[in-house]
């Protein structure tokens, strides 16, 4: 078979197993086969390509780049690897310029599409692979990860959950001080919600200065790895540093880390919904569905503050608890 398309979640080890299945594939022919293994599963591999949106989509640019690699020989052998990431975000026409070559790709060259879903747009790649479905990681296997790094049991517990299965997500939110502030903020806002356009502008404004704090610990560490390439560039020259790639993956990182805390609001204001099932079941459901919606439509890469002004007027407001 030459292409497959796995298909789960962020931090559901998609790409570490695209790694070892190509250094599998690519082992097989290699006469140094332990050489092969490293190098893919380093990603180093001359003949394994990753390729990887620059912006929000792939784009049909990008497209023309897989096209042209996938007809290229082989660096050390005749069979290559092309691993596609992220391809759940893809531009209208980037499937129709695909499909044949990922129907019938040229020479040896095996396509591995990773995806988060498969949307309408990705479903006729989806019909030429072989599909495969990888599971998040289980709430308990994040949390004791966490335990066994030194987390306190209870702190690592909490955030697995928010973490939904992404141990590496776990991992940043457990050395964040700020997490549970924000769970709280978040978890309030309903209470908040009194109909009109004001309130909503106002918890909006906060939620994303919520958004742009928590991306500080993501901007630190940024910051260290350009610091440490420009004194390898200062010493060896830029040619070949890869300063272009280094910041492309900053900026989907940082772009995936505001989606995650979005994603995570979202997943907070429905947990508070839900506790009103039993007492207001018609504005819970509501509520949910809405909260729902939202959290589909962050397939698409919406703008995230009209997302948000929209959801939270069409939310309805609940009474905060009465402290006894």
């Amino acid at each position: 078979m030459h292409a497959y398309l796995l298909v789960g979640p962020r931090g559901s080890g998609k790409r570490t197993l695209a790694r070892a299945f190509a250094a599998a594939l690519l082992a097989a022919t290699s006469d140094e086969p332990d050489r092969t293994v490293k190098l893919a599963l380093a990603a180093r591999h001359p003949d394994l390509h990753e390729f990887e949106r620059a912006g929000p989509y792939i784009t049909v640019d990008q497209a023309d780049d897989i096209i042209r690699e996938s007809s290229r020989s082989g660096v050390e052998s005749d069979r290559k690897v092309l691993v596609l990431v992220d391809f759940h975000l893809v531009q209208a026409a980037v499937e129709g310029k695909l499909l044949k070559s990922i129907e019938e790709p040229p020479g040896d060259t095996v396509f591995v599409v990773l995806a988060e879903s498969v949307p309408s747009l990705l479903e006729p790649i989806a019909s030429r692979c072989v599909r495969i479905d990888v599971d998040p990681l289980a709430d308990s296997i994040v949390a004791s990860a966490l335990v066994a790094s030194g987390v306190d049991a209870a702190i690592a517990d909490e955030v697995a959950v928010a973490a939904r299965g992404d141990l590496d997500r776990a991992r940043l939110l457990a050395t964040d001080p700020r997490f549970s502030l924000r769970r709280a903020r978040w978890r309030s806002i309903p209470e908040e919600l009194d109909g009109t356009g004001a309130a909503v502008i106002r918890l909006v404004g906060e939620v994303r200065a919520m958004i742009d704090d928590a991306a500080a610990p993501v901007q630190a560490r940024h910051a260290e790895e350009i610091a440490e390439l420009e004194a390898r560039i200062e010493r060896y020259g830029e040619r070949g540093s890869g300063k272009t790639q280094l910041v492309e993956r900053h900026r989907r990182e940082l772009r995936r880390h505001r989606t995650d805390e979005i994603q995570f609001g979202l997943a907070t204001m429905s947990a508070r919904y839900r506790e009103e099932l039993l007492h207001q079941p018609q504005l819970a459901i509501a509520a949910i569905g809405a909260i729902e919606d939202s959290h589909d439509s962050m397939e698409r890469n919406p703008n995230e503050t009209l997302l948000l002004h929209a959801l939270l007027l069409a939310l309805p407001g609940i009474a905060a608890p009465v402290l006894a």
